[in-house]
């Protein structure tokens, strides 16, 4: 069972993005399954009164990342767009830190931390451990939980509330290996401990 959240810990939403659910332009096989899960870790956040942070990807609309630019990716979470906006469902209350990254049209940021100053401001709030889910796991989410254990912070993947894109088979499990031989800890409960 996790444990309870307590003062020194955050809670990091990565992209649960229109794009990246179903119907999305970039779309994360059962993408939008996360939702009830991180609305549940974002109503004992707010009780247990941590800070909760949410990442989108906010591209503009020539971004390297786009096939048309040589990039891996259609189009997506293009700036100001429906498909850039958080899924309709997601909870966010009014006091949640919205971290921006891929705003830059010749670099790629997929992790939360990329030079976006998350880290200093996690630091400057007392943060020493980070419970994160969100998509996909085998990009965004794996970058962001190794930078945020490189940044010297104790990482919690709540699996639950994580889905893969898959582009090869195997990539989330690959990607579950990879952050927990990083140190991450993977949480396969869907609650937190009440």
């Amino acid at each position: 069972m996790t444990e309870r959240l307590a003062r020194g810990d955050a809670l990091l939403i990565v992209d649960v993005q229109n794009d990246f659910c179903p119907g999305g332009a970039l779309e994360v096989p059962g993408g939008d399954a996360v939702v009830p899960v991180l609305n549940r870790w974002i109503e004992a956040a707010r009780e247990a009164r941590i800070p909760i942070y949410a990442s989108r990807d906010w591209h503009p609309e020539n971004h390297i990342s786009f096939v048309d630019r040589g990039g891996p990716w259609p189009p997506h979470c293009i700036q100001n767009t429906q498909g850039a906006a958080f899924h309709p469902d997601l909870q966010l209350p009014e006091e949640a830190v919205i971290i921006s990254k891929g705003t830059d049209p010749g670099r790629d940021q997929y992790s939360a931390f990329d030079d976006t100053g998350l880290a200093k401001r996690m630091r400057e709030q007392g943060v020493q451990r980070v419970w994160t889910g969100g998509l996909a796991q085998d990009v965004c989410v794996r970058a962001s939980v190794l930078d945020g254990l490189g940044e010297g912070f104790a990482v919690h993947l709540v699996q639950p509330a994580t889905r893969p894109v898959d582009v090869n088979p195997g990539d989330g499990e690959r990607a579950l290996a990879d952050m927990r031989e990083a140190g991450a800890i993977i949480e396969e409960e869907p609650e937190p401990a009440p």
